[in-house]
């Protein structure tokens, strides 16, 4: 499957959810007042029925406003995202500009793999407490989303397999299964807190009441239904997970270009003591985001295919007969991660040269749609490549809190001159001179760096600024719009950036009101059309191409349709008012969408490094994530 198809799943998978929810609650509905009816019965001749009738009726209300409610708190309480479930399970943040070897091996892997996805990097955590080996993504959307690894896999595993894990992870943030996997856990959580009240209850109640009997009846009767929603809990989790599982492993392989890494850490939970299972007391309620089992059931419970089913598709010639061996021998000499990564000589990775500013780049629609939230075999190394080609400063400025908004405003920062000028007037308004100094210095800075490197120096800088109060991101912004039109003007370069700050922020202010598109492309049929005029324009040179450039498009998307060619006075403004139609299209009408943007943008047979980001900025702004640098073929010159 590819990304489109992928989504289209988990679309299904969450309207599946619904329906399986809907049957327990009837389930549960209907065992409440069987409970009710033998409660009624312990009252004997007492009871009249109209009152028997009414009784019923209120306690199916009752039983479905709890679990309506149970489930709405539990995802209310999740409404901060990835990191309010790391947080609850007692994860430690690791911080952008850490100094801890671990840590810092761990954050330069998210980078890259993040940068090389095309998605925000998340916020990373660390659960410090657990020996085993595990991980988890969660959050509504890639902006807010948060990875967490266990200490034992940064103590046990080497920069290959915490690769091949990390990348797993990453495949549910670009499958979209964290969203299903927050609404899984508000779910579930209100079919059990009926188990819980009922538990309360005979803890509690009834005893000193006249009619105590029956009150302690429905509260067993409670904590029964409790016990049998926790079973169908499970089933549906165990059904919901297990596919998903196997599909994140080999989008793993794909991104990481070899199975050994994820093999290899799959060994190791096999063979050490510790294995996947994690201590913490509310492991149930996170066991379907893990990436091992973190509980140890089997069977229909089971939230993971077992561990040698995967170890052999990544490793058909896995002997499972091997494992005591591995075992013994890691009892006697528990593996580092770190040694091992000495051994292997650190850092193997072949970097490759990136792209001029005036480079050309050659694509096509099937290129695109393949790399779009599926990472080809060489973007981890392209990103890797990305990565270190940003100076160790600017890096540095990346990952500190105070630093990372004057990093940013710099990017946006014209030459000196009359603009520069006014920009740092309205930065000083807005702030204060000490940060229009700052933002000036990077900006000098910043001259000489490839212009592919600003986006992903962006996206380095996105886990501090996110973390900053609703009121000081607003401020943020506010000073993005006025330095890209400090000058009247706003060229491509500042829309991309500040296009891609403005969906960042806004889905880590307010990571719950993504939702999965479902509108047809044929129902959005006007602003796309401008989509593909606005594009057509940016990327040839004069009418008459332009003009066949968009016909191409709208004939790949459209093709009954007579569309006239009639470019928007203001393109960047109708690019602002078509892409929120656009993002809510169902997942199939999007990659139509994705392959008529490539026709339009690169009809002529080249585009350019500043065209190719706005590719990929449209396509984050539809929820599409492309790699940083989309190309079949380019010559050696073009490169530096």
């Amino acid at each position: 499957m590819n990304f489109f198809q992928r989504q289209d799943h988990a679309r299904r998978s969450s309207k599946r959810l619904v329906l399986l929810f809907a049957l327990a609650v009837l389930a549960i509905v209907a065992a409440i007042d069987l409970v009710l009816l033998l409660a009624f019965g312990a009252l004997g001749e007492d009871v009249q029925p109209a009152e028997l009738v009414l009784g019923l009726v209120a306690a199916t209300v009752v039983t479905v406003g709890i679990i309506a409610v149970g489930s709405l708190y539990r995802m209310a309480s999740l409404r901060a995202g990835g990191a309010a479930v790391a947080q609850q399970l007692g994860a430690t943040p690791v911080a952008e500009d850490t100094r801890d070897f671990h840590y810092r091996r761990l954050r330069n892997v998210v980078e890259e793999i993040a940068i090389a996805s095309g998605v925000p990097v998340p916020q990373v955590f660390v659960l410090e407490q657990e020996s085993a080996i595990n991980a988890f993504a969660a959050g509504w959307t890639p902006a807010d989303a948060a990875i967490a690894v266990t200490r034992g896999a940064l103590d046990r595993l080497n920069r290959d397999e915490l690769q091949g894990v990390i990348a797993h992870e990453f495949s549910h943030v670009l499958n979209g299964d964290m969203r299903l996997n927050i609404r899984l856990m508000g779910v579930l959580f209100g079919i059990l807190v009926l188990g819980v009240i009922g538990r309360r209850i005979l803890i509690h109640g009834g005893g000193r009441s006249r009619n105590g009997g029956p009150v302690l009846i429905a509260a067993l009767g409670l904590t029964i239904v409790g016990a049998a929603g926790l079973f169908f809990g499970r089933l549906i989790k165990a059904g919901v997970s297990r596919q998903r599982e196997m599909l994140a492993d080999a989008s793993a392989v794909q991104f990481t270009r070899q199975t050994a890494g994820l093999a290899g850490a799959l060994k190791k939970i096999a063979g050490l003591p510790e294995g996947s299972k994690l201590a913490a007391a509310n492991t149930e309620e996170v066991s379907h985001m893990l990436f091992g089992d973190g509980i140890g059931f089997s069977r229909l419970f089971a939230t993971h295919p077992p561990l040698v089913e995967r170890i052999r598709a990544l490793d058909p010639q896995f002997r499972p007969d091997s494992l005591p061996e591995l075992s013994a021998r890691w009892q006697l000499h528990p593996p580092s991660g770190l040694d091992e990564d000495v051994a292997l000589g650190l850092d193997r990775r072949e970097r490759e040269p990136l792209p001029r500013d005036q480079a050309e780049l050659r694509l096509s629609p099937a290129t695109v749609v393949a790399q779009a939230g599926a990472p080809q075999v060489d973007d981890f190394v392209r990103a890797g490549a990305l990565v270190d080609a940003v100076p160790e400063v600017l890096r540095n400025a990346a990952h500190e809190r105070d630093e990372a908004p004057a990093l940013l405003f710099g990017l946006l920062m014209a030459p000196p001159g009359k603009v520069r000028e006014r920009q740092q007037y309205e930065l000083a308004a807005r702030h204060d001179d000490r940060l229009s100094r700052q933002a000036t210095d990077y900006a000098d800075r910043l001259v000489d760096l490839p212009k592919i490197l600003h986006l992903p120096l962006a996206a380095m800088a996105m886990p501090v600024l996110q973390r900053r109060p609703r009121a000081e991101l607003e401020r943020f912004m506010d000073g993005c719009f006025a330095l890209t039109h400090a000058d009247g003007e706003i060229s491509l370069f500042e829309y991309c950036l500040g296009r891609l700050l403005r969906v960042q922020v806004r889905d880590a202010l307010e990571p719950e009101r993504w939702t999965a598109g479902n509108r047809r492309l044929k129902e959005a049929m006007a602003p796309a059309l401008t989509l593909l005029a606005v594009l057509a324009d940016a990327g040839h040179d004069d009418p008459g191409s332009a003009m066949r450039a968009f016909l191409a498009g709208v004939d790949r998307v459209f093709p009954q349709v007579h569309a006239v060619f009639q470019p928007p006075k203001d393109p960047l403004r109708a690019l602002d008012e078509a892409l929120p139609v656009l993002e809510k299209v169902e997942p199939v009408g999007k990659q139509l969408l994705l392959e008529a943007v490539v026709v339009a943008i690169g009809h002529d047979g080249r585009l350019t490094v500043a065209e190719a980001e706005l590719l990929r900025v449209v396509c984050a702004s539809l929820q599409v994530p492309l790699p940083p640098m989309l190309d079949e073929g380019l010559v050696a010159k073009d490169r530096v």
